[in-house]
């Protein structure tokens, strides 16, 4: 259903307008919140991973454009629009492509559930756990990486930035609907996240710069089969106890003085390099800019 926007019903587009990230992530508590979807790319990667859509705010000169959301949507949820002009005035900033559609957060999934079903899968896996990462780009680069590079699943610690905010999810161009993923918690109190590791079935390679860092080129790093690859805040990294307590410790060589990477790109080339296995040609989906 097709709803042109008007001064009397602008209170229907709340959603998009007047709520923000952390009230959306906890709209329906306690069963569920909401998440932006931007650009038919996104929604129709969120729609095919199984994502309820609630509405859609739609630019009205994409409304005619063969893209298929509508097809998908038109019967079943209201679609708003107006000009190019209104949106950006209502929202603050421009949609990419045309459109946003709020939909229902998936359920949560734990770290223990989806390390056993990788269990199951296969003996040999990858993981990437991000620890107090909080930059929204940077969090969607990650998973675009992972999705793209063959990481099996990405874990986040509590203090870690959303993977559904609506930019984070725009930067991964949508890799977090394709990738597992699911929030580290204590499994019992006091519990250190690399014991949480430990206790998963999982071995830890941190990211970090030491005296006992090893080169990616280490065969203990390559003939480890389930391995997890910890990447730290983009300001300080990893703490010194998480390091302390790491398996591993893997650092990239660096030239001309520099002595650290941007969090994502570091995250990308150790995946590369220690991915569980090779990279498929479908992958480069998450490498288009389209």
């Amino acid at each position: 259903m097709i709803i042109k926007l008007t001064d009397r019903n602008l209170s229907d587009i709340d959603i998009y307008t007047g709520t923000n990230e952390r009230q959306l992530r906890h709209y329906y508590e306690p069963h569920g919140g909401l998440f932006i979807a931007e650009s038919p790319m996104i929604i129709h990667r969120a729609l095919d991973a199984g994502c309820r859509p609630l509405s859609v705010l739609a630019e009205d000169r994409f409304l005619n454009r063969d893209d298929g959301i509508l097809a998908r949507m038109r019967d079943q949820i209201p679609v708003y629009t107006a000009p190019h002009d209104v949106l950006i005035g209502l929202t603050g900033y421009q949609l990419t492509r045309g459109f946003l559609c709020a939909m229902h957060r998936p359920e949560e999934r734990t770290a223990g559930d989806i390390c056993r079903d990788l269990a199951a899968g296969s003996e040999r896996s990858r993981i990437a756990v991000l620890s107090d990462v909080e930059n929204p780009t940077n969090i969607g680069a990650i998973f675009r990486s992972a999705a793209a590079l063959g990481i099996d699943a990405v874990l986040l610690t509590r203090d870690s930035g959303d993977p559904l905010q609506r930019r984070t999810l725009r930067a991964g161009m949508g890799a977090q609907l394709a990738v597992p993923w699911g929030y580290l918690d204590q499994i019992k109190d006091g519990d250190s996240l690399i014991g949480q590791l430990h206790a998963l079935g999982y071995r830890s390679s941190a990211l970090a710069l030491t005296d006992a860092s090893m080169s990616l080129q280490d065969e203990r790093l390559r003939t480890t089969d389930r391995l997890a690859i910890l990447v730290g805040n983009e300001a300080y990294g990893l703490s010194r106890e998480v390091i302390a307590e790491s398996d591993y410790v893997v650092t990239i060589p660096m030239h001309h003085g520099v002595d650290s990477l941007n969090a994502a790109v570091a995250a990308g080339i150790v995946f590369y390099a220690l991915a569980s296995h090779d990279i498929p040609a479908s992958s480069s989906v998450f490498l288009s800019n389209k």
